[in-house]
């Protein structure tokens, strides 16, 4: 390998991670969500899911930040669960029982969001907003 390929290697794999790598994004959690909830069934969900990708869980451009749905999450998943399709399965079920805004007596479970076609961390323009940034 020549050093030009290893640095044209190592500017990709950076894009790549900043896109949607990050501190807890990680696409197997996503594949497993796809996998769960967008199985084809809803075509509109599916396309959306598969759509929203990061967004499921994420808001704005850093992975740090997280939606009400991926906070849920990561109170179940961390780093070292990447690989563990066990443990993501059981925590995608556990957090579709979870009330989508403790702070609302009737809000609806996470659970119920998706089943109505909703993304449970909101709506995708949302999320793609920084957080704080008013519209």
């Amino acid at each position: 390998m020549t050093p030009r390929f290893i640095a044209t290697a190592a500017v990709v794999a950076a894009g790549v991670l900043a896109t949607c790598g990050g501190a807890d994004a990680f696409p197997q959690f996503q594949k497993q969500f796809v996998a769960k909830y967008a199985d084809g069934t809803d075509a509109a969900f599916t396309d959306l899911a598969k759509g929203a990708k990061c967004f499921v869980c994420h808001q704005g451009k850093k992975k740090k930040n997280r939606n009400a749905y991926g906070e849920a999450l990561h109170a179940y998943l961390g780093k070292k669960d990447k690989k563990d399709v066990e443990k993501i399965v059981a925590a995608l079920e556990t957090v579709a029982g979870a009330s989508s805004d403790a702070s609302v007596e009737d809000a609806p479970t996470f659970g119920e969001l998706i089943a109505a076609g909703e993304l449970p961390g909101g709506a995708l323009e949302d999320a793609k907003q920084e957080p704080g940034d008013a519209e």
